[in-house]
């Protein structure tokens, strides 16, 4: 069985962070461990505190991950401040990590702010150098191109001038009143839109932390990125659209837990 390393920050509600991470590894087929960034007091409508690791834990928890069980793929997902970034960047150099997904997270579904302003720049400096593959949505890519984004072909700009900058691939996804759900993705050489359409469904906490982990999971699996992201999207669209309801403030991770995995 692949293996893949997230890192990120705990969701008390379980919807998103590490812990919307492992299911959607464990659906996907491969085993998934972790590197706590920060524990945070969430739910559905909001965060209301953040407590942060020490960059020294932190990286003892990715050479305890390294030095045992070697994963095949990393996603990165909420790191709020710029040493915890530079602490990451430095242990994954160290180790020479591959197929690294950087989703941006700097804003949560329900509008919080995940991520200090300082930290912005860490992220250019440290994370996205390193990436594979960065996951901004809507919001976050208007931040990394510097300008707003008010349609499908500043969408292809924007993901193109953030891949050039950085050197990685870029999905900038869609959804955000714009373009439905469909996400475009520049690999560095050619650009594919991956369509979709909007899915009514209010339980959308997490899907950011689903995508890119399901993503890091089929790289790890040996899939291309066009595939890798083709898999991705198609997964959490069943589970969206499954449309289970498991209660108030359950997450699309949650409806993808009840899924089986393909």
């Amino acid at each position: 069985m692949k293996a893949v390393l997230s890192i990120a920050g705990s969701d008390s509600s379980g919807g998103a962070g590490i812990q919307a991470d492992l299911k959607t590894m464990i659906m996907n087929g491969v085993y998934g461990m972790t590197a706590v960034t920060a524990l945070t007091a969430q739910n559905t409508t909001g965060v209301t505190g953040i407590l942060e690791v020490s960059p020294e834990f932190l990286e003892k928890q990715i050479d305890a991950v390294f030095q045992d069980i070697r994963p095949d793929a990393v996603k990165i997902g909420m790191v709020s401040s710029g040493a915890l970034m530079k602490t990451i960047a430095e242990c994954l150099k160290k180790y020479q990590a591959e197929n690294i997904v950087v989703d941006p997270v700097m804003v949560a579904t329900s509008g919080s702010s995940l991520m200090e302003s300082e930290a912005v720049s860490a992220l250019k400096e440290y994370l996205l150098p390193l990436a594979s593959v960065a996951t901004p949505n809507i919001p976050e890519a208007e931040i990394l191109f510097g300008r707003e984004i008010r349609s499908g072909e500043e969408m292809e700009q924007a993901a193109k001038q953030i891949s050039r900058e950085y050197g990685c691939a870029v999905l900038c996804k869609g959804g955000h009143s714009l373009n439905d759900a469909s996400d475009y993705l520049f690999d560095g050489k050619k650009g594919m839109w991956f369509r979709g359409e909007r899915i009514h469904n209010p339980n959308t906490h997490g899907t950011g932390c689903t995508l890119s982990s399901a993503i890091a999971s089929n790289l790890a699996k040996g899939y291309s990125m066009e595939d890798a992201v083709q898999k991705a999207k198609e997964y959490i669209s069943g589970a969206l659209a499954a449309m289970l309801d498991l209660g108030r403030g359950s997450g699309p991770v949650d409806h993808g837990f009840l899924l089986h995995k393909s």
